[in-house]
């Protein structure tokens, strides 16, 4: 297992849980992101993904590096596509869209990705990305032409996370989209966190301290924001976010 991710599972034992901050640069002003990520260690975040469904500008890798040079916080590729890898970050989620039958998503972007991941040096965090349905149309579904799990349909996704745990993957990522209209439901976190003995993370749609908070209480291991505080700037709200991330956390400075 990385030895980063170690440390993360390490410190969510700690704390309760544990809170990830995604940042997109290509969806986001370079001042907002940049001021984000240096207020970011002082607010409680744990670490930074750092990725895009699409990616229109070709700045990706000069933007983690950016980051990169901004704070102590790790710093993690959350990748669209193997174009997303550089060797300016920490690791990588290596993630294939169990959920989708796309063989692109499933296994054609992690070929071509491997060795680059390889030669880029990057601690690799193997996932199983599930795509949830979230009311709505979202970027990863239209960029992956694949169908997501439905919101009801709690066995799919346990099954779907199994296969992930058999298949040796150190994490499984269930995911409502980027700017969802709603996120993935308690009942359902509850339910594959309680089938499979790999760490669940939960993101998309995650808005208020109370929706991280009952997912959490739900099993997931870490919670991810992203696009609401990056369009909103929110210092106050993303320290509410990460306490809320951190239920044995009583203290913070």
């Amino acid at each position: 297992m990385s030895a980063l991710f170690q440390k993360l599972l390490g410190a969510a034992k700690k704390q309760g849980g544990a809170f990830l901050l995604l940042l997109d640069p290509d969806r986001t002003p370079e001042r907002d992101y940049l001021a984000i990520t240096e207020a970011a260690e002082g607010c409680g975040v744990d670490a930074i993904l750092v990725g895009s469904s699409f990616v229109l500008e070709s700045r990706f890798h000069e933007a983690v590096r950016d980051i990169k040079n901004i704070t102590h916080l790790p710093v993690i590729i959350f990748p669209g596509s193997s174009n997303q890898i550089t060797s300016h970050a920490d690791a990588i989620l290596f993630t294939s869209l169990l959920s989708g039958r796309n063989p692109q998503h499933l296994i054609d972007e992690q070929v071509k990705g491997a060795p680059l991941v390889k030669n880029a040096g990057l601690e690799v965090i193997p996932c199983g990305y599930l795509l949830i349905d979230s009311g709505g149309y979202t970027s990863v579904q239209f960029m992956s032409s694949s169908l997501p799990i439905p919101r009801t349909k709690y066995d799919i996704a346990c099954a779907h996370a199994l296969a992930a745990q058999y298949m040796g993957m150190q994490t499984v990522y269930l995911e409502a989209g980027s700017g969802a209209r709603l996120p993935v439901p308690d009942e359902m976190v509850k339910a594959v966190a309680s089938y499979i003995d790999i760490p669940v993370i939960v993101g998309g749609g995650l808005t208020t301290p109370e929706e991280c908070a009952s997912r959490i209480e739900a099993g997931a291991t870490f919670v991810v924001v992203g696009n609401h505080l990056e369009q909103d700037n929110r210092l106050d709200l993303l320290r509410e976010l990460t306490a809320a991330a951190h239920p044995l956390q009583s203290v913070r400075i």
